[in-house]
């Protein structure tokens, strides 16, 4: 099978609406500010990332027919994305609002019923023999993002066709992390995960990223990345955990900061980098995104 991409992404590819605000914000607030609206979703941002650090990755999600989606996927290939997998849908192509203030997401609000609809059958790539299929499967790298249904999520863990992969996993948000649990025991499996998703995954209360990659590890997660906003990430893998503090910087911008860090991890993985250099990379790349020089 001849090669078109170093890495898949499979998850939420949508339309990003984002206001954000210098001012302080409460319920019934009104401010000016700055809306904008580019590509967004978790498998996105991890693309758009790793398309920066010159890899090229390709797409797995669902995508309405409508013209926002016809949009969208000429957005993706000009940034030299493969768009050839994606699962064109009925539904309106999905979205993601947010408001965002000086202190960081104030409230959002994710419209992911494409992606929810559309279930496995974003995933038929990798079974029908396009890139692989249960007697053959797929051995390369595969960002995984956990706006999948819990029963998807569920069925991954076991299915043949992803026995041989790298994944890489993402929450895709705190209140979505618990979904990951059947994933932690998959061999093959890395999770990306912040001190809160640590804690509701392992029903813990880490106080630091360290802690959090010894709760994961101690409920049987094969390795792990974890976060801890502006103060250091740890990455976990056979009983050992590294460590490294982030960089100090002015924070302009929150969302999709996550997925820079795991998309800058696997470049940096990619290019031969040892483990601490790796998770110095993604903290420094994280870093240089939240502050929002390159926006």
């Amino acid at each position: 099978m001849k090669k078109t991409h170093d890495i898949l992404c499979a998850g939420s590819v949508l339309w990003d609406v984002i206001g954000r605000t210098p001012h302080d914000m409460r319920v019934g607030s009104d401010e000016p500010g700055r809306i904008t609206r580019l590509p967004g979703g978790v498998a996105m941002n991890i693309a758009m990332t790793l398309a920066r650090f010159g890899l090229v990755p390709a797409l797995l999600s669902a995508v309405g027919k409508d013209h926002e989606g016809t949009d969208l996927i000429t957005r993706c290939a000009a940034m030299g994305m493969v768009t050839d997998h994606l699962y064109r849908s009925d539904l309106p192509t999905d979205r993601y609002m947010a408001i965002e203030g000086p202190a960081g997401l104030i409230a959002a609000i994710a419209d992911a019923h494409s992606l929810e609809a559309a279930g496995d059958a974003i995933l038929s790539p990798l079974e029908n023999g396009t890139l692989g299929s249960d007697a053959a499967p797929y051995t390369g790298v595969i960002a995984l993002d956990g706006n999948l249904t819990v029963d998807l999520l569920r069925e991954i863990a076991t299915r043949p066709s992803f026995a041989a992969a790298d994944l890489r996993v993402a929450p895709a948000s705190p209140g979505k992390a618990r979904r990951l649990k059947p994933l932690m025991s998959h061999p093959g499996a890395t999770l990306y995960v912040n001190r809160e998703e640590a804690g509701f995954l392992t029903d813990t209360t880490p106080a630091t990223a360290f802690e959090g990659a010894e709760a994961l590890l101690a409920a049987g997660a094969t390795r792990v990345l974890v976060t801890d906003g502006g103060s250091h990430g740890a990455e976990g893998h056979r009983g050992r955990i590294i460590e490294a503090p982030c960089p100090a910087v002015q924070v302009s911008r929150i969302t999709g900061a996550g997925d820079t860090f795991m998309a800058a991890h696997i470049a940096a993985e990619i290019q031969g980098k040892n483990a601490l250099q790796s998770l110095v990379m993604a903290l420094e790349t994280a870093a240089h995104y939240v502050s929002g020089v390159d926006a």
